[in-house]
């Protein structure tokens, strides 16, 4: 048996708490049914594409005198994309409310990912393996992968493993992309009457799985305390040595939820949000004037030190670099077969891509330092784009933000001593003991997700609502995964995909970081929030996010 830390034997020991919808037990429930719903765009395409899933109405639950018992069911469940705190106690959640319904009825873990379920690479649950991970982070429990669900010899493969293992239900747990997974299985077991049913489950540390009836996705709040205690470390730490700018790059891709609400929970001096990049057409050079005319400020008080945020995707967001690598894009999928190219040394890679891009493009590309040019030429992405992780924004920053002050230093003005510190934070926070509130989501999430089945919905996202409120008040249910979807580009295709939730410019969140931004810039008024903490009182143990608080206010406000 492996070792255990003390934290882990307590943890294993807590009982995650469901909405008091669900926790009158699985065989006691009611279904309500709203309106019918369409796609969040892209509407007769997407309707198109899912005739026998599209178009069904939101669904919640609502707990009954009543019993009624269960009839035995296989299930399978999947981890799928990018880990993220919580994901193990979906699984504890799905595989307490199934024996709940009927002890015979048994739970087949998927390895890998979505591969497993193609190639029938499976373990069944037990108390036992189940026990063992419960409230704990990570996927290790059955492990993950990327793997698209997308071609008929895949949807043949996996219904194969299905019927062999009895399986009438599969639970999908992961982000955007593996919920468009669930959606394709969905409609594809519809459309062949084999009887098996799709769930999916809202995960990603991203927080840009969501929308009016999936308020966050799981992992987010755990993540982002994570984050905010590192950062807040660092905060004290350059108060303390008053010598260094330190350049952290989070997590976040195609959207800055994760900058933004480690921002309110530390407030630091300088937080880039990429979507406010992109509605303002902000140039390369405008970020870095911006930077450098902190910095200089600060420095005039004395204060040669200070914190910036970066948002992973922020160079897709600056207006002429998105137009390239779209560009890039495009013209990497056309070389990705050209043997000329494949076997040409960097410098002459460097040149061909420059005579396939038009004009302005080939000028940016051309302007960018070697480092960045070799980033954005690394493997892509399973949907083929350039992998922006990769590409060292933090550093790209700090080069040139120390060129600006030199320029500044130039013509007579002071800008102090400027040392630079890099970091990135993603990893560290994606498989971290999740906090009470992803424990509580997390399980509620699984225990409803079985609970659509117990109802014969198929091709729906797991839903639990009014999350800032305590669980016992939280509202379960289920929206349609083809809701939530539109038409975008994916390998020089358009492909049916769940549209990603964006930081709202306009909304309650970011309007709190811009009211703040020149204060925090100047002042100091750093947070240093600490570790996620378990045991005590639940206004320390229990708290949501800054986004989530603030979100559900305004709505109430507007109610």
């Amino acid at each position: 048996m492996k070792e255990l830390s003390s934290l882990q034997i307590e943890r294993l020991k807590y009982q995650p708490k469901l909405p008091a919808s669900l926790a009158g037990g699985i065989n006691s429930l009611t279904m309500s049914e709203g309106s019918k719903t369409q796609a969040v765009k892209d509407c007769e395409q997407i309707e198109e594409l899912f005739k026998n899933t599209y178009g069904k109405p939101v669904v919640t639950f609502k707990s009954s005198s009543s019993k009624e018992a269960c009839e035995k069911r296989n299930i399978g469940v999947i981890l799928s994309g990018g880990q993220a705190p919580g994901g193990h106690n979906v699984i504890a959640g799905l595989y307490d409310a199934l024996k709940q319904s009927n002890p015979e009825s048994k739970l087949y873990g998927f390895l890998g990912g979505p591969s497993g379920i193609i190639d029938g690479d499976y373990i069944e649950f037990t108390d036992e393996k189940i026990d063992a991970y419960r409230n704990t982070g990570g996927f290790d429990i059955i492990g993950s992968g990327r793997t698209k669900l997308e071609t008929e010899e895949q949807f043949q493969k996996s219904l194969k493993v299905c019927q062999n293992l009895g399986i009438t239900g599969v639970v999908i747990i992961g982000g955007d992309d593996s919920n468009t997974n669930a959606a394709m299985l969905a409609e594809w077991f519809v459309k062949n009457n084999t009887g098996i049913q799709v769930i999916g489950c809202p995960k990603t540390i991203d927080g840009d799985l969501k929308n009016d009836q999936i308020e966050i996705s799981f992992g987010f709040d755990t993540a982002t305390k994570t984050y905010a205690e590192l950062i807040g470390n660092i905060l004290r730490d350059a108060n303390s040595a008053k010598k260094y700018w330190h350049f952290v790059k989070l997590m976040g891709r195609s959207a800055t939820h994760v900058g933004l609400e480690v921002a309110l929970q530390t407030q630091p001096n300088i937080t880039l949000i990429s979507e406010e990049v992109e509605e303002k057409k902000m140039s390369l050079r405008q970020i870095v004037d911006y930077m450098a005319d902190v910095v200089a400020k600060r420095a005039a008080m004395g204060k040669n030190f200070g914190i910036a945020l970066i948002p992973e995707g922020l160079i897709e967001f600056i207006p002429e670099i998105k137009s390239m690598i779209a560009n890039l894009n495009d013209t990497l999928a056309v070389l990705e077969n050209d043997e000329a190219y494949k076997t040409a040394e960097e410098n002459a890679k460097f040149e061909i891509i420059k005579g396939k891009l038009n004009a302005e493009d080939a000028a940016v590309f051309s302007s960018l330092p070697t480092m960045i040019k070799q980033q954005l030429l690394m493997d892509r992405d399973p949907h083929g784009n350039v992998q922006v992780s990769k590409i060292e924004t933090e550093k790209l920053l700090i080069e040139m933000v120390s060129e600006k002050l030199a320029e500044m230093k130039k013509a007579g003005a002071f800008v102090g001593k400027f040392s630079a510190q890099c970091h990135f934070f993603g990893y560290e926070g994606r498989c971290a003991f999740p906090s009470n509130f992803d424990a509580d989501y997390c399980y509620s999430l699984g225990y409803n997700a079985f609970a659509l089945m117990k109802f014969g919905l198929t091709g729906y996202l797991s839903s639990v609502k009014n999350l800032s409120a305590p669980a016992s008040e939280w509202v379960a249910g289920g929206v349609p995964l083809t809701m939530m979807m539109n038409m975008e580009k994916r390998h020089g295709q358009f492909k049916p995909v769940i549209k990603k939730a964006l930081v709202e410019l306009d909304g309650p969140v970011f309007k709190v970081l811009e009211e703040n931004r020149e204060k925090w810039a100047l002042e100091d008024k750093y947070i240093f929030p600490g570790s996620i903490q378990y045991f005590g009182p639940s206004s320390v143990c229990d708290i949501t996010t800054e986004t989530l608080r603030l979100e559900n206010a305004a709505k109430l406000t507007a109610v």
